[in-house]
């Protein structure tokens, strides 16, 4: 009797590879979609990362500001 040969184990497809980093997300996501349902409206799925941008940009002009002001506190009015 011959012997039955073993199947190889299939290989892993390797996980496509992200275009750019992700931030670590600085906002509430649950507390974002409530305000919107609150408002009678739906949000996408794209919406709390296109948010978390627009935070680290203000962040990022505000800390420039704070910079460029010679000052090491970001104030209310950096914003």
């Amino acid at each position: 009797m011959a012997k039955a040969k073993k199947k190889a184990p299939a290989k892993k497809k390797a996980a496509p590879k992200k275009a750019a980093k992700t931030r670590e997300v600085l906002i509430v996501a649950s507390k974002v979609k409530e305000f919107i349902k609150a408002n009678g409206k739906q949000s996408s799925g794209d919406v709390i990362p296109a948010l978390n941008e627009k935070i680290y940009a203000l962040l990022e002009e505000a800390v420039t500001r704070t910079g460029d002001n010679g000052r090491a506190t970001v104030r209310p009015y950096d914003l």
